[in-house]
């Protein structure tokens, strides 16, 4: 059952395509009246799912499978496995000068996930979102095929709805992405700014112009620590270190941390990649990570945001920190774990009205539009406006009287209102009717007839709100 067409094995190399024959068998062996899902050792969702189901394995659909050589000497492009980490191909692909054009932040991000869910990074103000450089994507459907996608075509359909699908639709075997690029070193610098309106101002003016006061900017983002207290980070690629010693952030320094100390920065390509997964951003302050004395003895190997990740499942699963809480009084917190991406020209008021509604900060700031005019159904920026990702990844006191949930739903509203929508990898409230709305429902309902008759994977709806 290798890809349908002819067109789309050309060029395929073999082995990956047995591969795919034995992904296929494995599925069609699954019994058909039990959910799906795939068999990870990790995962970056952030939302409570069912778990009676049927793992499938895709640990055949890693690494870098092939390269091809852009004209003239250009970065290329690469047939990379579904199941990849992101970790995994900055480690083969940045030895040859080459990386993805968006690598997102947390290193077990895997580039199957990151295109049919979310994923966003510092040079996502000139490159969008991973799904923008699949040129290809070979995607075993909720039927059984598996069916090379691409821009035109007969899967055309498939292709526009994968991005913000999470797997509803079928699973991402194989893509054939464009890279670029890369140099040795990232120089960094840190501008502070009092008003968050003159921020935004920095921000529009260096993705309209690629540059800021003369110097190329090949990164953006930045971090609002309070209301008159934000820092945007550019970043450029560079060969020379001038004689310094890059930073290190992998250790005892903390990267966030550098930002209100320091004006100008200089890492290696890699660190720079994984400056946020050291501390999960600013999130291991939750488990101790950041106290001298225990980040002194905390192994350098476990500091990740995978290992973050687990410590936190276990809570989920065990409810250890709500007992202890309880006992001393405390009321029970909702869980706030969102990112939202707002028009640049409301992210002022945006964040204005979080940092006096919400208590938590910092505040990641993500500047992004899309790369070209076309149209993501399932994922609804419009084309050429811009917009600015906003993270935020903590935890609020539920009010007396109040649910679990209020928080999430409170915010959504906002989003909506303000023209902006959110990710769908963590809690998300709406009714039927508004998300169908917000995201593509009739798009996604005819595609999902296509290609998943069966109903044999759940819905966007039920997985994304409902937690099937």
């Amino acid at each position: 059952m290798h890809p349908e067409s002819g067109e789309g094995r050309a060029g395929r190399p073999a082995a990956y395509l047995d591969a795919v024959d034995r992904v296929a068998a494995r599925y069609a062996a699954l019994p058909a009246d039990r959910p799906v899902r795939l068999a990870k050792r990790t995962s970056n969702l952030f939302r409570a799912r069912a778990g009676d189901v049927s793992r499938l394995d895709l640990s055949e659909m890693v690494g870098v499978l092939d390269l091809t050589e852009g004209e003239g000497g250009g970065p290329g492009t690469a047939l990379v496995g579904g199941l990849s980490t992101y970790e995994r191909l900055v480690e083969e692909l940045l030895p040859r000068g080459r990386m993805p054009l968006v690598v997102p932040q947390l290193r077990t991000i895997t580039l199957g996930g990151a295109v049919v869910g979310l994923g966003i990074e510092s040079t996502s103000f000139r490159s969008g979102l991973p799904h923008e450089s699949v040129l290809e994507a070979d995607v075993l459907t909720g039927d059984g095929r598996v069916v090379t996608a691409r821009p035109d075509g007969e899967h055309a359909d498939l292709f526009r709805a994968l991005p913000n699908s999470y797997g509803t639709l079928g699973y991402c075997l194989g893509l054939v992405v464009e890279l670029e690029r890369t140099a040795p070193l990232v120089e960094l610098r840190h501008v502070r700014l009092a008003d968050l309106d003159e921020a935004c101002a920095v921000v529009a003016a260096v993705m309209g112009s690629g540059e800021h006061e003369g110097q190329r900017v090949d990164f953006l983002d930045g971090v609002v620590f309070g209301a008159t207290e934000t820092y945007l980070t550019l970043g450029w690629w560079t060969e020379d270190a001038g004689g310094r010693t890059p930073s290190d952030y992998t250790g005892q320094q903390i990267y966030y941390r550098s930002l209100q100390h320091r004006r100008s920065d200089l890492l290696t390509a890699e660190d720079y990649l994984w400056r946020w997964d050291t501390d999960w951003f600013w999130c291991s302050r939750a488990f101790g990570a950041q106290d001298p004395r225990l980040r002194r003895v905390w192994p350098r190997r476990w500091r990740r945001s995978d290992v973050y990740w687990r410590v936190m499942a276990l809570e989920q699963r065990y409810h250890v920190q709500r007992q202890l809480r309880r006992r001393r009084g405390r009321p029970d917190q909702e869980r706030v774990v969102q990112d939202v991406e707002i028009p640049l020209a409301r992210t002022a008021e945006f964040v204005r009205w979080f940092l006096a509604t919400v208590p938590i900060e910092p505040l990641w700031l993500c500047p992004v539009r899309l790369r070209d005019d076309r149209v993501w159904p399932l994922y609804p920026m419009r084309p050429g406006e811009d917009y600015v990702n906003v993270g935020f990844w903590s935890a609020v006191d539920i009010a007396p009287g109040g649910r679990d949930g209020d928080v999430n739903r409170m915010i959504e509203d906002k989003v909506t209102e303000l023209g902006g929508h959110k990710g769908l990898y963590s809690t998300a409230t709406y009714d039927r009717d508004t998300f169908d709305r917000l995201y593509g429902g009739d798009v996604y309902a005819r595609v999902k007839a296509a290609y998943d008759p069966g109903a044999r994977l759940p819905t966007l709806y039920d997985k994304a709100v409902r937690g099937r």
